[in-house]
């Protein structure tokens, strides 16, 4: 293992940087890549994003009444659409391997092995609270915010909160 560097965050605090091999322990799929390219090169990520938000939207994925449908178990609506994106992820993950598929640019891509703990029921029961609550999770945020839903301002907000009160004590946390 290679030595541990130290960064200094914004606050002036020094933590320590871990190697690659330590930080793809929390990973499944690790894929860094050296490529540079130009600033715009990133726009077709906004091309399938939106694509993806057109689809949540026509799919009523953003939708806080199917939302709550799904979790009263009054419809089958959401839990066909989740069921349907755990199938195609695992199929997908499945051909990659068997048939060794690259990136676009030829990069090998790699799987790791990731270990469960009990942290993993912890921040799954917080998300399913939180996302009953509010009717959104990560996914559809942004696209609810294009359906005029701008209360959902407050919801990424304290999304982004959360998640540096996660790293910021991330450390100290039980994995």
């Amino acid at each position: 293992m290679s030595d541990i560097n130290h960064i200094t965050t914004p606050f002036q605090t020094t933590i320590p940087e871990t190697d690659f091999e330590v930080r793809s322990l929390d990973t499944m799929c690790v894929n860094e890549s050296h490529l540079q390219h130009p600033w715009y090169y990133n726009f077709k990520y906004t091309i399938v994003g939106l694509i993806f938000g057109i689809a949540f939207v026509k799919g009523e994925i953003v939708s806080w009444f199917r939302i709550q449908e799904m979790f009263r178990l009054q419809s089958f609506h959401m839990y066909g659409v989740i069921g349907a994106g755990v199938v195609l992820g695992a199929v997908s993950v499945w051909l990659i391997k068997r048939l060794k598929i690259k990136t676009i640019y030829g990069e090998t891509i790699e799987f790791h092995p990731k270990k469960f703990n009990k942290g993993q029921i912890y921040g799954g029961l917080l998300f399913g609270f939180g996302w009953a609550m509010t009717g959104a999770c990560p996914g559809p945020l942004f696209a609810q915010i294009g359906t005029g839903v701008s209360v959902v301002a407050v919801v990424i907000l304290s999304a982004i909160a959360g998640t540096w009160v996660y790293g910021y004590f991330r450390e100290k946390l039980p994995h």
